[in-house]
């Protein structure tokens, strides 16, 4: 009798085992999936930023300075490795953006050019995307960090080499503020 009760006692640890092993599994799955979907909007929106910029390059002769912090943070969101680098890096373009469609706001030509109207709309877009990817990324991260620290998960989380996911993160506090253009 005494066997039987420790073997359903073993069985039931094993089956918990197993749930909270696949729960952190499709967890770590979700928050791998997040990133990848932060990563097709930035790739798109990396697409899409030589467009614009040709665009602009014939209406802003002089914002060369712009258009040459756009190209340089764009290389920079391409070639960062890690999460944290990618986040600085996002920031930058994105900075870069809003310096570029504030000085857009001084030509009117170029504000009432077609092409640029499209590609600032589908530019919006993806930022909108970005946004949302960046939050859903986020949320998913929240949820697997709490499943590896809370009990009994965190023992197995232990044992198996789950560890603590990066945020994406603004970053800088610069890209906090408003952008300032000086002409």
């Amino acid at each position: 009798m005494l066997l039987i009760i420790l073997g359903i006692i073993i069985l039931v640890a094993l089956i918990a085992v197993v749930m909270i092993y696949n729960g952190l599994i499709v967890t770590k799955n979700r928050v791998d999936n997040a990133w990848s979907q932060i990563d097709v909007q930035l790739r798109k929106r990396y697409d899409l930023v030589p467009n614009l910029v040709d665009t602009v390059k014939g209406y802003v002769k002089h914002e060369k300075e712009v258009l040459t912090e756009i190209t340089k943070a764009r290389a920079s969101l391409m070639n960062a490795d890690t999460i944290e680098k990618k986040s600085k890096a996002d920031t930058q373009l994105t900075g870069a953006l809003k310096t570029l469609f504030a000085v857009a706001e001084n030509y009117p030509k170029l504000q009432a050019n077609e092409n640029f109207k499209l590609l600032q709309e589908q530019l919006e877009g993806i930022e909108n995307k970005i946004a949302y990817s960046r939050q859903f990324y986020n949320d998913s991260v929240l949820d697997f960090n709490n499943k590896i620290q809370v009990f009994p998960n965190n023992l197995l989380a232990g044992m198996f080499n789950f560890t603590k996911k990066e945020y994406f993160e603004i970053g800088e506090e610069e890209a906090r503020k408003n952008v300032k253009v000086k002409f």
